[in-house]
């Protein structure tokens, strides 16, 4: 049995509605925050109303949409939530800055999340897709012509869904070498201890 509910997440009283089936529909055990809009030009050409509207999209409704569905997952014990992020949230080189930081905010919202929630029985994943052949890039009026090759969809799908089988927390479907990515995060991990400190590093006292 299916339900389609036709809101726009970019608004307040949408968004509520889909909250309000979130928390009451015990039914609910996997929840894909795959809504998102991108931006032509730059940061300087940009529409401030519009940036607005991609930040409410691509974050705010992803932290609202995922906190209405996790208190009852997390009481059942069980249940997934799978975030849409973009490997253009690691590239600020890519030159897309606001939608790329905010798919930069999904990847840390749901590493973060999924240390929160592992522990409850509930499985959060971050996609990380390359440039896919979706509406998005017509919607937002870029010019195909300059992007580069687009993936499709149906194996962006079927890639994040072996990911999702696997329990990856990060799957990035383009990547070819996985260690890679593990060698980045271990990098990463190597600066943790670095961080717990109450002095100033040498190189900022002299």
């Amino acid at each position: 049995q299916v339900e389609f509910i036709q809101t726009d997440l970019s608004k307040d009283q949408d968004m509520s509605k889909i909250e309000d089936v979130l928390k009451n529909d015990a039914d609910i055990e996997i929840l894909v925050n795959n809504a998102g809009i991108t931006l032509s030009g730059n940061f300087l050409t940009q529409d401030i109303k519009e940036i607005e509207t991609l930040m409410t999209l691509n974050m705010t409704a992803v932290v609202r949409l995922s906190h209405a569905v996790s208190e009852q997952l997390v009481r059942k014990g069980k249940g997934s939530i799978i975030n849409l992020g973009s490997v253009v949230g690691l590239s600020p080189e890519f030159g897309s800055t606001i939608y790329g930081a905010s798919k930069s905010f999904i990847h840390f919202f749901s590493q973060g999340l999924h240390l929160e929630l592992k522990d409850h029985g509930v499985h959060v994943q971050a996609v990380l897709p390359s440039a896919t052949k979706t509406e998005i890039w017509e919607r937002s009026g870029i010019d195909l012509s300059q992007v580069p090759p687009l993936m499709d969809v149906n194996d962006l799908v079927d890639a994040a869904l072996i990911g999702f089988d696997r329990k990856e927390t990060i799957t990035i479907p383009v990547l070819k070498d996985e260690n890679q990515w593990n060698n980045f995060e271990k990098s990463r991990m190597t600066l943790l201890p670095n961080f717990s400190s109450a002095e100033v590093a040498q190189r900022y006292t002299n």
